[in-house]
């Protein structure tokens, strides 16, 4: 959890259980009196990168205060079929409220921190960076960035306000390349920021206009062949920082990342990331 603001998680924490508990959990109202204390497991139903404990622990703990979390695979474990990640100890009603928020978290962000571990692995003996995006779930994205970072790669730009990326649409809406980074540079000036600048170009024409431009921090290859980006590579020549997006997959990374680039954007860490298979289980 490490950077993140803890006001934040816990009012994600607190509005997830609104929206699932509502007027209370009246099938454990009905069923469990108020004094039942229960032990309970997390199970491991799939192989991949554990993700989320930490954020488990307090969602129990905000349900029941005294509960008693033992971790036993904290996160980023390497876990496999059959692991039990944790086990925790409390009321019975707050930890069958806590369960299905603990859950789907929980498999959700394993899952993107099971993707980003595989293409982490990769590259890992190269000098490159796997980058993630901003396609993530709305509201959730500190967490799918978290588990990005758990996984093993690196967290871009938040949002649209941390880092200036001037994309095909800003350069084809503003008239030029060119003109786009001059009128940045206005802007930032105007506005006392100092953000890094990104410029995507989509073939050797455009990166020539950046180069001839210059005043930026890092060029984006959207979409380049890799015998193009071997060319691009050598041709901005360390002048600037590179990176490469658009279409890596698993069975690419590698090759991309043999071009010399700094850098790889790959969206699909959270936007095709799957979910790690889970289960809680009451033991007593």
């Amino acid at each position: 959890m490490e950077g993140l603001e803890e006001s934040k998680i816990k009012k994600f924490i607190t509005e997830a259980l609104q929206e699932d508990i509502g007027s209370g959990d009246h099938t454990s109202l009905a069923c469990i009196s108020e004094d039942k204390v229960s032990k309970a497991r997390l199970l491991v139903k799939d192989d991949g990168v554990i993700a989320g404990v930490g954020l488990a622990e307090m969602i129990f703990k905000h349900l029941d205060p005294n509960a008693i979390f033992h971790i036993i695979k904290p996160d980023g474990s390497d876990v496999v079929f059959g692991d039990e990640v944790f086990t925790v100890e409390c009321h019975s009603r707050a930890l069958l409220m806590a369960e299905r928020l603990s859950l789907n978290i929980m498999q959700r962000m394993s899952g993107i921190a099971t993707l980003s571990s595989r293409f982490a692995f990769e590259v890992e003996d190269l000098p490159v960076k796997i980058l993630d995006t901003r396609k993530t779930t709305p509201l959730l994205r500190f967490l799918e960035k978290w588990a990005v970072k758990i996984g093993g790669c690196q967290n871009y730009r938040f949002g649209l306000y941390d880092w200036i990326m001037i994309k095909d649409n800003h350069i084809d809406a503003c008239g030029s390349i060119t003109e786009a980074i001059s009128r940045v540079h206005n802007y930032l000036e105007q506005n006392n920021l100092d953000l890094g600048i990104t410029v995507e170009v989509r073939n050797l024409v455009e990166l020539q206009e950046v180069l001839d431009k210059g005043g930026i921090t890092r060029i984006m290859l959207d979409n380049f062949e890799i015998p193009i980006m071997y060319e691009a590579v050598a041709h901005i020549s360390g002048r600037f920082e590179t990176e490469v997006s658009g279409g890596v997959t698993l069975s690419n990374v590698r090759k991309i990342a043999m071009t010399g680039v700094d850098y790889i954007s790959v969206g699909a860490l959270t936007h095709s990331a799957g979910c790690l298979d889970l289960s809680l289980k009451v033991v007593k």
